[in-house]
């Protein structure tokens, strides 16, 4: 069975608020055998949602509406699908009442204008909104030239409400489709897109089952496995070989699977290792000790750490050598290998990694040199610094720093 989703809401089309609607409903559908074909996103106009609605019901067997179900004079989803289903609006009593209801919970008089998201096209299905005032609405469509039947569902934008109205309303309505999709994440560090690709070789082939596809993100590389069957156990024995060669050809590039991030790995090796950890932070500015104390148990091995962003504070809090940045300067493979060690000492610590600032980048001259920034762990028996090149997206700078102390200190707890 293939879907199409369609997000009713100008403030959608206009930028000012993110789908995350669709997303979330083609992830649901392929947990029940259905491939979602189409993200559609229209604007609050009448004429333009009833093409939308009209066009997806022609082609696909299931369309699934968020949006546009609100009192308001530009909530049209009802006046749109009435005009697609060929059936005019009339009122359901029981769902007026629960509007009321609603309204009465909140000790507020409820407006004439809701009266209109108790109004469905006639032979459609009212589905109830247990946690709001918009009643959803199930309806089936045939296309009057080919006699094609498809199943539409219309649920409210709001996604606590459209989220528990798809479980309890819309799944047990859907026939399940003839296939089962099921999806595995595993996330790498420390390799592109095109050299994962290349190592990767025949498991990223175009028609491959499972499909393995490759997307980047701040730095993090992550594989996604698709896999198709008849039955659950046959795309998870699939997933499985699939997951076991990628880890075998990328070795530890990989770090995660699914949600797992850089700090996660790191926190779980230290405190396999019974280890502590402190850090350095300068032209992160803290972001390596936010990300690290976002880790469930982390209180067991991250100590604390400092932002340091001046020499002064080098100096002064890390006991790092005046002589020493006035030599090689405050952006030096010296001063961050000094900032680790002064850390370390400071704080107590079996490990300490540091991350110095980088220079300005310069707009005005696209053929100058990279800029760079080090970062540097020390520990029992080890002193390393490993230089970051910042090419690309300079949004994502910090981000991808913090990322390579975190991985500099993940290899050698898993390699020292």
């Amino acid at each position: 069975m293939r879907a199409e989703i369609i997000a009713v809401g100008s403030e959608l089309t206009s930028g000012s608020k993110l789908n995350s609607n669709a997303q979330w409903l083609s992830q649901e559908l392929a947990e029940v055998g259905i491939t979602t074909v189409a993200h559609v996103t229209i604007a609050d106009e009448l004429q333009p949602m009833e093409e939308a609605f009209r066009r997806s019901a022609n082609s696909a067997d299931v369309v699934i509406i968020t949006g546009g179900l609100g009192p308001t004079l530009d909530d049209l989803t009802r006046d749109a699908l009435s005009k697609v289903l060929c059936a005019p609006l009339e009122l359901h009593p029981p769902s007026l009442e629960h509007v009321k209801a609603m309204f009465a919970k909140r000790n507020r008089p409820m407006p004439e204008r809701n009266v209109q998201q108790a109004m469905f096209p006639v032979g459609s299905v009212p589905l109830p909104n247990p946690r709001g005032t918009a009643p959803g609405i199930w309806a089936d469509y045939r296309d009057p030239t080919t006699g094609h039947i498809c199943r539409i569902a219309a649920l409210p934008g709001v996604p606590s409400e459209m989220k528990l109205m798809y479980r309890q309303q819309v799944v047990p309505r859907l026939d399940a489709g003839d296939r089962v999709i099921r999806r595995a994440r595993i996330n790498c560090f420390g390799v592109g897109e095109s050299q994962a690709e290349e190592i990767l070789g025949d498991l990223t082939a175009r028609g491959r089952d499972p499909d393995v596809g490759i997307t980047a993100h701040e730095a993090t590389i992550t594989l996604r496995i698709t896999a198709i069957g008849s039955r659950v156990d046959e795309c998870r024995e699939k997933i499985d070989k699939t997951r076991e060669a990628i880890i075998n050809r990328l070795g530890t590039y990989v770090f995660g699977e699914e949600d797992q991030e850089l700090e996660d790995a790191v926190v779980r090796l230290l405190r396999l290792r019974r280890a502590s950890l402190s850090s350095a932070e300068s032209g992160t500015g803290g972001l390596l000790a936010h990300r690290l104390t976002g880790v469930t148990g982390y209180e067991v091995c991250y100590m604390g750490g400092v932002v340091v962003p001046t020499s002064a504070g080098k100096r002064d809090v890390l006991g790092v050598d005046q002589q020493l940045i006035l030599r090689h300067g405050p952006i030096s493979a010296e001063v961050a290998r000094a900032m680790a060690e002064g850390c370390r000492q400071r704080m107590g610590t079996d490990f300490a990694v540091a991350v110095t600032e980088w220079p300005e980048f310069d707009p005005e001259n696209p053929l100058a040199p990279a800029p760079s920034s080090f970062v540097a762990l020390a520990g029992p028996g080890v002193s390393k610094v490993e230089e970051v090149q910042h090419v690309g997206d300079p949004a994502i700078i910090k981000s991808r720093t913090a990322k390579v102390a975190m991985n500099l200190l993940r290899l050698h707890l898993i390699m020292g």
